[in-house]
């Protein structure tokens, strides 16, 4: 099963490369949208759609009182594992809020629709999850703080079987805690 798995990202980084666009404007590293994803209209763009924060999802007395930003959802196009432009300002704001609380901690969960084997999803999400911690620690965030997670399609936030709903599922969640 590890062969597979290896055999699966090494697919999938050859296919597409992990565009990082830079929560910091001007950062010479950002690298360019493949053809389909510049020829995609905006339907298809990433969304960003914000879900409630709990008290158990961290301790904000910890924080000094102080809440993190309304959490976000990260959404990506089937597939792809590429970081839009459009994910720019909730990356950001993440960024800001564990510069301003040093003992904040995120867990960034990466996940997908149901389409694909289980060993393929797994992959595709922990890879999602993983170019948002890149994009994280390049925007100054120690690595330390943020943990990954990938649940595949095991998560889903909706159930139906059409693009409405795997729309919703192709994401990567941020969970935070206290130190």
């Amino acid at each position: 099963m590890n062969k597979f798995l290896i055999a699966i990202c090494l697919v999938l980084s050859a296919c597409a490369s992990p565009t990082l666009a830079p929560v910091q404007q001007g950062n010479a590293d950002k690298l360019p949208l493949s053809n389909a994803e510049q020829n995609s209209d905006t339907s298809n763009a990433l969304t960003v759609q914000s879900i409630a924060l709990t008290q158990s999802d961290i301790d904000a007395q910890a924080l000094n009182g102080n809440a993190p930003p309304e959490l976000h959802s990260v959404y990506f196009d089937f597939g792809a594992f590429q970081i839009r432009p459009e994910a720019n300002k909730v990356i950001q704001q993440q960024v800001d809020f564990m510069k301003a609380h040093a003992g904040a901690k995120v867990m960034l969960e990466g996940n997908t629709d149901e389409r694909g084997s289980n060993e393929f999803n797994l992959a595709l999400a922990d890879m999602r999850a993983i170019a948002v911690k890149k994009l994280m620690r390049v925007s100054g965030i120690d690595e330390s703080r943020i943990r990954t997670s990938s649940f595949g399609e095991e998560k889903p936030r909706l159930t139906c079987h059409e693009e409405r709903c795997w729309k919703e599922n192709r994401r990567v969640d941020f969970f935070y805690k206290a130190n």
